[in-house]
């Protein structure tokens, strides 16, 4: 099991290659640093290559009920959210 500062340092890298930003821009997230709706990158269609890339890279299942715009409303929200499929 990975701790919560991991799963921010591996869903700082995703955002990263798929969103197609700089690793400084991704590491300068904070929890409350907007994701989906604040970033022009994180679109639609990167909504589901950000989870798939979570799934692979944390060993995680994400089901598609699970995902609501709270999720991916902020840097926090979403590593929270990630650190907590963890632990199950």
């Amino acid at each position: 099991m990975v701790t919560v500062v991991e799963v921010e340092t591996v869903l700082r890298s995703v955002l990263s290659d798929v969103l197609g930003i700089s690793a400084a821009r991704a590491a300068a997230f904070d929890p409350d640093t907007g994701l989906f709706g604040a970033l022009p990158e994180f679109d639609s269609m990167a909504v589901m290559t950000v989870l798939t890339e979570l799934e692979d890279r944390l060993g995680i299942l994400i089901e598609e009920d699970e995902v609501d715009g709270d999720v991916l409303g902020t840097f926090g929200a979403l590593t929270a959210f990630a650190a907590a499929k963890q632990r199950r």
